[in-house]
């Protein structure tokens, strides 16, 4: 028992309690855009006017110019994509120079200045802005301050954990993702109602703060602190640094497109085809969060038994087609069948993802090729991550061009995305395959 109360582990579960808390503000703040979309533009017909308000003939009295217009969705899109696209080009960036710079450093201006633009984004209602480059400047550079996160937080953590338990241990610590999509949607749902402008600015707010906790507290290695680093062992599937990067870096690519279109598009689709409030849709989309969490862990879990990262992710990602499918199709009949539907299909799709980006991005970073430098684990996370992140922009973009046609094509969009996501990882899950025959070699992570 001794092994609890050592100083190592004290400070192991303190940095993996800080890094959490980091990443939860992280996308607690990136969250709030998916709930204000349903409020910027509204079905005007079923809100009541005020009294004193004169003007009779105008069908979108009630919405926020420029979304007032029919295009509403593409522009929406225009919001979405200055966001991820400066994401996607930035994170090939910011591993360079997690690299470079002391992660405490990196990360407190990251979480300053995200805090920063996303209270900007909030002060366009009350100043009363209306122009669109005004808030798409706002996103991108959102963006931009949003990749500091990823590198740095996985570098740290790879820095304190050795790969003996790393699929379990990051799958438990990953869910910081969903938990931070859950409470930025109840957040931004608890104004967006009556002021969505606070429904930025108060996440704006908690991610400044957790700033400032980060550059007073965060310890980057354990040799800072005189505590002993873990050991990197080799994991099966990785018998050099190459060979897995780029068959990751693309089945993420895949996998972060469906989720980040959920991310930024199922409130709104459960608005138009549930016909819920915005409030009320953006708590139910929180469902799609929670079940991340299970499917986050259960990866982590089942991967490190098996020693299979790769056959993993196939796995899920094979089941999350034919699930996606039967969610867009019955997902909607009744409050059960929805709840349900959310929950398997979040945990299907996030699952894959949850796993790539942290502990198959750790364990490429910590590669005996890499020989001993822990610091290029910061590039090698920004590279897979910064590939998926292709995705993650392009998936929402396609939804705004897709959704006007119907929001079946936006499924079959989706379930493709999901069957190229698999498809990426044959080579790897045959390579597992025939590690467990014993025609080759095998370790469990």
């Amino acid at each position: 028992m001794s092994i609890f109360f050592s100083r190592s582990f004290q400070y192991r579960g303190f940095i993996l309690f800080l890094t959490f808390l980091f990443y939860t503000a992280y996308h607690l703040s990136r969250k709030p855009i998916s709930i204000v979309k349903s409020e910027l533009h509204r079905n005007c017909s079923t809100v009541i006017r005020p009294a004193d308000f004169n003007i009779t003939d105008n069908a979108t009295w009630c919405d926020w110019a420029p979304f007032d217009q029919d295009n509403y969705k593409t522009l929406f899109g225009v919001l979405d994509n200055s966001f991820l696209v400066a994401y996607a080009i930035g994170m090939f960036f910011s591993g360079m120079f997690g690299e470079r710079l002391p992660l405490r450093y990196y990360l407190s201006f990251g979480m300053l200045g995200s805090g920063l633009f996303t209270c900007l984004f909030g002060l366009g209602f009350y100043w009363n802005i209306h122009s669109l480059g005004y808030y798409a400047f706002i996103q991108v550079m959102n963006g931009l301050m949003q990749t500091t996160g990823w590198p740095a937080v996985v570098a740290c953590v790879g820095n304190w954990f050795g790969k003996g338990k790393r699929g379990f241990i990051m799958g438990v610590w990953n869910s910081h993702t969903s938990v931070g999509n859950i409470l930025g949607s109840l957040i931004a749902g608890a104004f967006v109602s009556s002021a969505w402008g606070m429904s930025f600015i108060v996440p704006g707010l908690i991610i400044a703060s957790t700033g400032i906790l980060c550059f007073f507290f965060l310890v980057e290695k354990p040799e800072d602190v005189n505590c002993t680093p873990p050991q990197h062992h080799v994991l099966m599937v990785f018998l050099c640094l190459t060979q897995g990067v780029v068959e990751f870096s693309l089945c993420l690519l895949f996998a972060k497109l469906v989720s980040y279109t959920f991310l930024y598009w199922l409130p709104l689709y459960i608005s138009n085809v549930a016909h819920f409030e915005a409030k009320q849709a953006g708590d139910m989309s929180t469902l799609f969060d929670v079940g991340g969490i299970v499917g986050g862990i259960a990866a982590g879990l089942v991967s490190d038994y098996t020693g299979g990262r790769a056959t993993t992710c196939c796995v899920m990602l094979i089941a999350a087609a034919p699930m996606l499918f039967l969610y867009n199709s019955i997902g909607q009949r009744n409050i059960g069948t929805t709840v349900g539907m959310l929950l398997l299909c979040g945990g299907l799709v996030n699952g894959p993802y949850a796993l790539i980006t942290t502990a198959v991005s750790a364990d490429l970073g910590t590669h005996e090729s890499l020989r001993g430098n822990s610091r290029a684990l910061s590039t090698v996370t920004a590279i897979i991550d910064g590939t998926g992140s292709i995705g993650a922009a392009v998936g929402p973009l396609l939804a705004g061009v897709i959704s006007p046609t119907g929001w079946n094509n936006v499924f079959y969009m989706l379930i493709s995305a999901d069957v190229l996501a698999c498809l990426f990882l044959s080579r790897l899950v045959f390579k597992e395959a025939q590690g467990w025959c014993g025609r080759g070699p095998r370790a469990r992570g």
